[in-house]
């Protein structure tokens, strides 16, 4: 942010920091470099992902960049489809963390099992079968109205270390913590952020708008030059691989069932399914922190049963196309919160511009030498921003009350111990195996239902905080007033002031 006061509300009823809100259109090119910079926040997840699971599917070399750009196509079309007929909120969408750890058990267990065929291919199947059947799941949940009837018992002391376990979570990514990382050059690429959003922000209206895009492109051409002058070696950290993009291929031929047609196992799929939790969990909280930088009202039920909705949707899709799913991003709302544009026309456009990339294979590739410091200090910026954003949903609550800063602290703690611990177990399969030790209940712990889910929710630190903080706060007595729901319902956007893209169609007509 700028350093304006986002509690100060303007004539037109959004937060005075927001440059754009979710309804203007920015002049395209000003739009396209804005949608460009929302893509550049969360490139590192998109791209890390498909390279993590094309590692684990031992997939040959020369495929690996038609995998990566599959994600970057399932990306810019479930972008597109969830700002214009989900829940209309200008979220990326991306490949999930969250499905990430049931994906690579799944990926394990069928090359185990030496099938027949090319084993990549074959274990790649099973995975975009178990992703089709659990996203079905999942549109279900949404669009019967499950999910979005937490919301009911949800106060600002279940949503604030939610939403900041988002940013928290995501500390130890090893873009940032890796010892064997550049400080040098993440710290200027986090310089030049702070530089830009913080300090220039109010001089010139390029400052205040693209502190992201400049930054990590200053950074990267600094980068750059040290690599080609010979400062920075191949397999350094901080090196830049010109001459890849040079030899990448043109054009690459991505279409639906590209792999095969998937196979479906129960036993996958349920693991899935935890995922898929997961990933419900991490939206929920995603929407209320995007509602919350772009300075609009909470989320109504109804709209967060169709972002839920089309989620799922668009997971079927990704599983069909041959990727690791689908849901939104968080580090694209931290930079709603860095440079105050919260258009979903912006989002829409940049989910165009990166729908096309994911075909051409030089420019998909040039996003892949960004190096990892870089992303690093986007990061930093990113899921601090976020941290804040959550915590300020306590200016509702009595944090007089002993009441709720126990349930936050604890929240707060437990959202980051479990996963922790979750770590240091290393997989679901030695999780799964010390649950079938449990004495007396053992044997229903250890099955595959039951393991897989805890190790995967657990793993999830928004899920673990969330779930503690929402059990406390519904169980814990104290009064409507002391846990903010009394001002928390002032600001809840109306059921009426969400039209789905049924309801506008029938409005036109």
């Amino acid at each position: 942010m700028d350093g304006r006061d986002m509690s100060e509300d303007e004539p037109s009823g959004r937060s005075s920091f927001v440059e754009y809100g979710i309804e203007d259109k920015p002049p395209f090119w000003t739009s396209a470099l804005l949608g460009v910079q929302h893509y550049l926040t969360m490139v590192g997840a998109n791209i890390a992902v498909p390279l993590i699971l094309a590692r684990a599917l031992g997939m040959p070399e020369a495929l690996v960049p038609r995998f990566v750009g599959t994600f970057f196509v399932v990306s810019g079309i479930a972008t597109l489809a969830q700002t214009t007929f989900g829940n209309r909120y200008p979220i990326v969408q991306g490949a999930p963390f969250s499905m990430l750890a049931p994906a690579l058990a799944v990926v394990g267990v069928v090359q185990a099992t030496n099938p027949t065929g090319v084993a990549w291919q074959a274990a790649l199947l099973q995975l975009q079968g178990a992703i089709v059947v659990a996203a079905l799941v999942e549109i279900v949940v949404g669009y019967l109205g499950l999910f979005g009837r937490l919301r009911k018992f949800l106060s600002p002391v279940v949503i604030a270390p939610t939403i900041a376990l988002i940013g928290l979570s995501l500390f130890d990514t090893p873009q940032i913590t890796a010892a064997t990382g550049n400080w040098w050059l993440l710290g200027l690429t986090l310089a030049l952020i702070v530089l830009f959003s913080q300090y220039l922000g109010d001089s010139h209206p390029a400052f205040q708008l693209f502190p992201v895009l400049l930054g990590v492109v200053v950074a990267w051409g600094v980068a750059a030059t040290l690599s080609v002058a010979g400062v920075y070696q191949p397999g350094t950290s901080g090196y830049v691989d010109l001459w890849s993009v040079a030899s990448a291929p043109a054009l690459l031929p991505i279409y639906p069932l590209q792999w095969g047609i998937p196979g479906i196992q129960l036993s996958y799929v349920i693991g899935m399914l935890a995922g898929v939790a997961a990933s419900m969990i991490e939206s929920f909280g995603d929407y209320h922190a995007v509602a919350r930088l772009s300075g609009v009202g909470a989320p109504s039920e109804r709209r967060i049963n169709h972002g839920i909705g089309m989620e799922g949707i668009m997971n079927v899709f990704a599983g069909v196309m041959g990727t690791g799913g689908s849901t939104s991003y968080s580090e694209n709302i931290g930079a709603i919160g860095l440079t105050g544009v919260a258009s979903r026309y912006v989002v829409q456009i940049g989910a165009v511009v990166m729908l096309f990339v994911g075909f051409v294979g030089y420019f998909g590739q040039l996003i892949t030498t960004i190096p990892d410091p870089v992303v690093g200090g986007l990061y930093i910026a990113m899921f601090g921003q976020i941290v804040a954003v959550g915590l300020s949903n306590l200016k509702y609550v009595d944090l007089d009350s002993s009441r709720n800063i126990f349930v936050v602290g604890v929240a707060l703690f437990v959202g980051l111990a479990v996963p922790a611990y979750m770590g240091n177990v290393g997989s679901v399969a030695a999780f799964r195996e010390g649950m079938r030790g449990v004495a007396v209940i053992g044997p229903v712990l250890g099955t595959q239902l039951v393991a897989d889910t805890i190790y995967v929710v657990g793993s999830t630190g928004m899920a673990v905080g969330g779930l503690v903080a929402f059990f406390l706060d519904n169980t814990v007595q104290g009064t409507r007033r002391e846990r903010g729901l009394v001002e928390w319902e002032e600001a809840v956007e109306r059921e009426g002031d969400f039209a789905s893209a049924f309801d506008r169609f029938l409005r036109e007509d």
